[in-house]
Parts: C-alpha cells; structure tokens; sequence
C-alpha cells in the first residue's frame, strides 16, 4: 500500500495535468462533437489502453529504451498525424463519417477505428513518455515492491484521464448542441475540423 502523503501529492498534480488542454482532450472534444459522448467512449478505452502502456512502460525503466528509436516515433507520429490531419480537412469540407450530416443525426464511425485513434494518438507522443519518465519516479520507493506501487499510480493515472477526456467529451456535445441549429452545421464541422487538424499537426511535428 502506498504512503497517503503520496497519494495526496501525486493526485492533484496529475488531475492538473490530465485537465490540461492537450492532444486526447481534444480529441475528445471532437468526437463529441461529432460522435458523441457514447461513441466516444470507444476512443476513450483505446486512449487508455495507450496511456496505460506508456505509463507502465515508463515505470519499469523501458521509455529510457524506446526514446532512444527516435525513427520508430517517427512513423508513428507521421502516419498518425497525416490520418488525424485527413479526417480533419474531410470534416471541414462536411465530408466523411465524421463530419455531422446537416439533418444532425450521427454518422457513426466503427468502434475499433474510434479505438485505433485514441491508442496511437496515446502512444505516438514521444512526449507522453517523457513525461512519465519525469513524473512517477518520484512517486515510486524503492524499499517497496515495485509492480504494487506502479499498479496503484496507473489506476489513479487511467480514472483521471477517463474523467477529464469525459469532461472534454461533454464539452464537445455541448457545443454541438448548441450550434447545431441547420444554418450552423457547416460551422460546427470546420471547427471540429481545425481541431482535429491541430491535433493531426501537433502528433506528426510534436
């Protein structure tokens, strides 16, 4: 079991960071925006997984290793952002399954490729795993069992990205609502459009 002094540190840090504008959040925001929470939560689990493998990773030394591949990060990064940056412009021009069809009603997207997208947008950040490297350290007693500390900092790591992605997520509905009048779909579809386009551009340059 953890020291409650750590927990109590390492808590509010991460909720802080988790809540921190970034590349999953607002990708959140887009598909619900565009999907909806529900389906979203599809890209959530993908996402998680993702982060849950980073984090893991960071924690038993192995980031140190993979940081060191800078050309697999790059085809991570570049394939992944060039697919982001795609569905973006596709969005802005209201085409493509994800763009939101002037009757409103969804367009749904398959739930592995909601999945695919929250995954590699989690594992293709050479950044996400730098910032694990730095932030669980410290958190971590080397006099106690390691796999027991790891398991209870990525539980606390996975709940808070599920609830601040869920926070985006709403958000993005939200918005949706309340632009979704006939005369602003089109507007609505070049926003969430800029969105995943930054998104696409932040992964692949990042």
């Amino acid at each position: 079991m953890m020291p409650w002094a750590t927990l109590t540190v390492f808590v509010p840090t991460f909720m802080l960071v988790s809540l921190t504008p970034g590349m999953c959040m607002t990708l959140a925001m887009v598909l619900g925006m565009t999907q909806g929470v529900k389906r979203t939560l599809w890209m959530m689990m993908g996402e998680l997984a993702g982060v849950g493998l980073v984090a893991a990773a960071a924690g038993a030394g192995v980031a140190a290793l993979m940081l060191r591949q800078p050309e697999l990060f790059a085809l991570f990064k570049w394939v992944g952002g060039a697919y982001l940056g795609y569905l973006g412009v596709m969005m802005w021009r209201s085409r493509g399954r994800m763009a939101i069809p002037s009757d409103l009603d969804m367009a749904p997207v398959g739930r592995l490729q909601l999945a695919l997208q929250g995954f590699v947008t989690a594992v293709a950040n050479p950044k996400g795993w730098a910032f694990f490297m730095v932030l669980l350290p410290p958190f971590l007693d080397a006099s106690r069992p390691l796999p027991a500390q790891l398991g209870v900092l990525i539980g606390l790591i996975l709940c808070i990205e599920f609830l601040s992605m869920l926070v985006y997520a709403t958000g993005g509905q939200t918005l949706r609502k309340l632009l979704g009048e006939r005369d602003n779909v089109r507007l609505l579809n070049r926003i969430a459009g800029a969105l995943m386009v930054g998104v696409g551009v932040w992964l692949a340059l990042g």
